[in-house]
């Protein structure tokens, strides 16, 4: 949080500016900081002057939030969840990580989503993400089988896949789920292009596929406008 203030025209003008890296925005905290000061400053000079007054409080600028960042979703655009578990595909376990994705996807415009779950053999994972790749799906997201279990072989087998790496988006990720939990660190998640199918690995906790998508979503989306050659 920034504090200013200064005098112009016998006004005492005080400005604050928060930053913050939550989901949610700060203009309130900065509306209350402001506020606050105010009140102070009243407070002090009010012996001195019977006649002051607190004039206009209001919010100048807001910027840096998901809606500076809107990509229009064609109508065909095509996406596939991947859930990779064992314990999911043997029905012990309830998937959510894949149903938050999925739904994360549908509030943001995708409207075709194939949703499916396969245990951590590589053979199954290869196939489902080849499967949608040929159909020129748009993008698939994987979650699950990111960690460092004997079983976790997602980013070996995703990584055969790819023709062109990118996990540098997965990176970004990683950075914004370190901010909230140092164990990020150990997700090994990848990203890249097949084709033209953008792919990604999330997590397999909730919190973790729950992370990366804030990270990385709605952003992710202007890359295909970048490999049609009308973005930066």
């Amino acid at each position: 949080m920034g504090f200013e203030h200064k005098i112009e025209d016998n006004k005492i003008i005080i400005e604050v500016t928060v930053k913050t890296i939550a989901r949610t925005g700060c203009e309130m905290e900065a509306l209350f900081a402001v506020s606050c000061a105010a009140l102070n400053i009243y407070d002090m000079l009010k012996p001195i002057d019977k006649d002051i007054e607190i004039k206009e409080i209001k919010l100048i600028e807001k910027k840096g939030g998901k809606s500076d960042f809107k990509e229009e979703i064609p109508e065909d655009f095509k996406a596939g969840v991947l859930v990779i578990s064992d314990s999911v595909y043997a029905g012990k376990k309830e998937d959510k990580a894949g149903e938050f994705i999925a739904q994360s996807l549908r509030n943001m415009g995708v409207k075709e989503i194939e949703y499916k779950i396969v245990p951590d053999e590589p053979e199954m994972i290869k196939e489902e993400v080849l499967k949608w790749c040929d159909k020129n799906f748009n993008l698939v997201v994987t979650t699950g089988g990111t960690g460092l279990s004997p079983r976790d072989k997602t980013p070996e087998t995703i990584g055969l896949l790819i023709e062109r790496d990118i996990s540098q988006i997965m990176e970004m990720a990683r950075v914004y789920g370190y901010e909230r939990t140092p164990y990020s660190m150990f997700s090994r998640g990848i990203a890249g292009i097949r084709n033209k199918t953008l792919i990604l690995t999330l997590p397999g906790s909730t919190k973790g596929a729950k992370e990366s998508m804030n990270a990385i979503f709605p952003y992710v989306f202007h890359i295909f406008k970048i490999m049609e050659g009308k973005g930066h």
